[in-house]
């Protein structure tokens, strides 16, 4: 009985040693917590799919859509390659007909055809532009290369509008906007959450100035460093500085109403819808209908497109996506005018007394917030 009554009491002494070993694999668990860290994962889960979803349906597979080409002449012979072209590609290919070799030159400048075919029973010449893109010039190549094959003779291309030594390409601009665009939404984390406290005019003079600093380190990109443009390098840095300001002045004022989603919400603005429609890799004539409609009034679009007209285009076209920057600017500013007038509502009804005696919940204690500031900061700069 006696050894009975210590075995018992043993168990009973262990048991307690057995919860303590399971607490200790598992640990404490405040409340919350779980909940909490779930919640965080969303927002990088969301952004896989929504990167597979807009890269994988802008670039996976290109095509020619409605792609302007010229056949160079004016006899039946090019009538005839240009409705033979058209039939056969359907939608694809968009052909017509230019009289002479010095207007369709000038069509590529203006980037109003992707190429221009002059025929010749010996020699043709294809006419691109690379610097307009550089995939679309290929795009065309293989459509007229088949062309001069079945004739056979070998065909000549000519690049009228070749790009800058340091960007053989074409697709450097294209970078350089990436560069911007992840120097501006990341800016918009530590502006908006971590200067949260601060009056809305001051993190206006923050978002001018930090906008002004991201477009330095991108012209000394495309200039001195990386040689991405051989001139128009002061153009260059304007075109940043309106582009990065259009971000951050959209992105701080989202702030204000989306708080810790504002990282997702500046992500699918300007990453996933952004640098899918900006032309940088494809133009619109080779993507879907969705990215091509975007291409038309995207800011990264009017970045890259203004760039290339500065460059290498003599300014055809600048003006227009001058103004697509200035439109995002000016609705950068008019989000950050609503956030500040929300902002002076919610401090106002704060103040404001409640009519009725109700429970009061415990105010968040300060290490808290700071830490959920430092979280949003540190997702947006690991995305």
């Amino acid at each position: 009985m006696s050894g009975t009554h210590r075995q018992d009491a043993g168990a009973g002494a262990r048991a307690p040693e057995r919860a303590s070993t399971g607490e200790r694999l598992w640990g404490p668990t405040p409340p919350g917590a779980l909940r909490h860290v779930l919640l965080h994962l969303l927002t990088p889960l969301l952004m896989c799919v929504g990167m597979g979803l807009a890269y994988l349906g802008a670039f996976a597979s290109p095509e020619p859509h409605q792609m302007p080409v010229a056949v160079v002449g004016s006899g039946p012979e090019a009538k005839v390659l240009a409705q033979t072209l058209h039939d056969k590609a359907g939608d694809g290919l968009d052909v017509r007909t230019v009289p002479d070799r010095a207007t369709a030159v000038d069509q590529l400048d203006s980037r109003t055809v992707s190429g221009a075919y002059v025929m010749d029973e010996e020699h043709p010449e294809l006419l691109v532009a690379t610097a307009g893109s550089d995939t679309s010039a290929s795009a065309v190549e293989k459509v007229f290369t088949k062309v001069s094959d079945a004739q056979g003779t070998p065909l000549k291309v000519t690049d009228v509008a070749p790009t800058a030594d340091g960007d053989p390409t074409g697709q450097g601009i294209f970078f350089l906007l990436v560069a911007l665009s992840i120097g501006s939404y990341a800016s918009v984390a530590a502006l908006g959450a971590a200067g949260s406290a601060l009056p809305m005019r001051l993190r206006a003079l923050l978002v001018t100035g930090t906008s002004f600093v991201v477009s330095l380190i991108g012209a000394a990109f495309a200039g001195p460093v990386f040689h991405l443009v051989d001139h128009g390098l002061w153009g260059v840095w304007a075109l940043s500085w309106l582009y990065s300001a259009g971000i951050l002045f959209i992105g701080v004022g989202l702030h204000t109403f989306l708080k810790r989603w504002t990282t997702l919400g500046v992500m699918v603005l300007f990453v996933m819808l952004n640098f899918t429609s900006s032309g940088g890799i494809f133009r619109p004539e080779l993507q879907n209908g969705f990215f091509a409609s975007l291409h038309a009034f995207w800011n990264g679009a009017g970045f890259v497109e203004g760039v290339r007209d500065l460059v290498y285009f003599d300014g055809h076209d600048l003006a227009r996506n001058v103004w697509i920057l200035f439109a995002w600017l000016a609705a950068g500013l008019v989000v950050m005018a609503a956030a500040g007038l929300t902002e002076r509502r919610r401090r106002a009804a704060a103040a404001t007394p409640a009519p009725d005696p109700t429970p009061v919940q415990a105010p968040i204690p300060a290490q808290h917030k700071e830490v959920d500031a430092e979280e949003e900061m540190e997702e947006a700069v690991a995305v």
